[in-house]
């Protein structure tokens, strides 16, 4: 089977690099890449309800949009993922791949790869005209303390869960495979695939992929403003007493604001509300709120 070669790690060039080869060659195969540490969410989800973002800005891990549906993941250096194009049986060739290397891997549920029980990959399709694409990650090595606290928001399904369930509900596939490194895996994986030597694509068409990242993929607009409408409540305790923020983030503003607690203030906090609506979330931190809010500089985390 032909395979391409995409050594990139930066996460918005490959998200890119997969809707490039889908929508502009007429390639069918697959390639195996990986990326540096990023939370790729799908193409429907909200960056404010799925990830959290202090938590990933402080560690400097990758907010990112993928074009296909599906939840977020995680991904770091101890992951492999895999994409094919024209070929929709593309996880159950990898389910495949991985019982002849040793893994007692099964397709099952909506979109999952398990070993004895437990996830070690998930995948998702996109469909342009007559072709699709399936991509997905393997959980070789992945570092499950942050994977947790990457995806750990209020109301998530790992929001009140330690490492250790989430160590019993997924796996890493060193636990299953001879494999000491992950490019021991990547090589092994290839062979058994049936690939042909990876090839890269020609220069020209890797600027144009680089044009689209930069253009799309790495944009507020995408990451961010694409996100649904997504309501919130949250409350936290303030020198002026406590606060709690009831809002709506749609495109990445906040287009409904209400304020209500004990807290003590000099001007009603709801032209406040009023004030900030239309903003992003990020320039909250430069709204001046101590008359609202008294001995209180910034209220940005209420909304994070």
């Amino acid at each position: 089977m032909k395979t391409l070669l995409n050594t990139s790690l930066d996460p918005h060039f490959n998200m890119a690099y997969d809707s490039y080869v889908l929508e502009h060659t007429g390639f069918e195969g697959f390639y195996l890449w990986q990326n540096r540490p990023s939370v790729i969410i799908g193409l429907n989800q909200s960056a404010y309800a799925e990830v959290n973002l202090p938590f990933i800005d402080a560690n400097g891990i990758e907010l990112v949009r993928r074009v296909s549906g599906g939840g977020a993941v995680y991904h770091d250096l101890g992951n492999l993922n895999y994409t094919f194009v024209g070929y929709e049986d593309g996880p159950a060739r990898i389910a495949d791949a991985l019982r002849s290397l040793g893994a007692p891997a099964e397709l099952t549920g909506r979109n999952d790869i398990m070993v004895d029980g437990r996830k070690c990959s998930g995948y998702a399709k996109r469909l342009a005209g007559d072709r699709i694409f399936v991509h997905g990650t393997l959980m070789f090595d992945v570092n499950l303390e942050m994977l947790v606290s990457a995806l750990s928001t209020p109301g998530s399904k790992l929001s009140a869960a330690g490492v250790q369930s989430v160590h019993s509900k997924v796996a890493n596939l060193k636990d299953y495979l001879p494999y000491n490194s992950i490019e021991e895996f990547q090589a092994a994986l290839l062979n058994a695939l049936g690939g042909e030597r990876p090839v890269p694509l020609p220069e020209m068409q890797v600027a144009e992929i680089e044009q689209i990242a930069s253009a799309k993929f790495r944009s507020w607009e995408w990451r961010y403003g694409h996100s649904p409408k997504t309501d919130f409540r949250k409350t936290l305790k303030f020198p002026c007493g406590t606060v709690t923020a009831n809002y709506s983030i749609k495109h990445g503003v906040l287009t409904e604001v209400s304020f209500e607690g004990d807290f003590i203030g000099s001007i009603p906090a709801s032209e406040l509300a009023e004030k900030i609506k239309g903003l992003r979330v990020e320039d909250l931190c430069n709204v001046p709120v101590r008359d609202y809010f008294d001995g209180v500089d910034d209220i940005s985390v209420l909304f994070r």
